[in-house]
């Protein structure tokens, strides 16, 4: 019962403090769900990451759903799933019940466009990481130029880019270009 107890206290708690969605709130779950609680390794949770980017939904809650799931299963994916969602639903039912009069206040105004830019200094941070620890060679380098290119040059959906990536993968590790 602790389990499930800290594990719906800490995704609410990254719900609560991580604006800017799932790429932004990297950096907190490697410090919470690796660091602190041991719950999963760096491999672990971009494997969740990848999985995520290929099933329907929000990456971020995703995520929540694979670690609970692995610690406690269908239980454990259920409550972390709830910590990490009930902070926004908690915020946009504040929001909507004051949102003719939010967006006017200059303060409001200023620190979103603050926010805005502390989740990119964010997102840097943890796409550099990621950055480290995927690309290995020649190989997945090769993998990550093509997807890289494929989504500035192309609207072609980010589904079919993962798809695509993987089966790269595959294909250049049956060819001893990654291992």
């Amino acid at each position: 019962m602790k389990l499930l107890w800290d594990l719906y206290l800490t995704w609410f708690k990254m719900g609560l403090f991580t604006f800017g969605g799932g790429y932004a709130m990297l950096p907190m779950i490697q410090k919470e769900v690796i660091d602190k609680h041991h719950w999963a390794t760096e491999e672990e949770i971009m494997n969740y990451y990848a999985i995520g980017q290929c099933t329907p939904g929000i990456i971020a809650v995703n995520t929540a759903t694979f670690v609970g799931y692995y610690l406690k299963g269908v239980v454990g994916g259920v409550i972390a799933t709830l910590g990490v969602i009930s902070p926004s639903v908690i915020i946009i039912t504040v929001i909507a019940a004051l949102i003719s009069n939010f967006m006017e206040i200059e303060m409001v105004k200023h620190a979103l466009l603050g926010i805005n830019v502390a989740v990119c200094a964010l997102m840097i941070k943890s796409i550099s990481g990621l950055w480290k620890k995927s690309i290995k060679n020649i190989g997945s380098f090769t993998v990550f130029a093509i997807a890289l290119l494929l989504s500035v040059l192309t609207d072609i959906s980010t589904v079919y880019l993962v798809i695509l990536s993987g089966i790269l993968g595959v294909v250049l590790s049956r060819m001893k270009v990654i291992r």
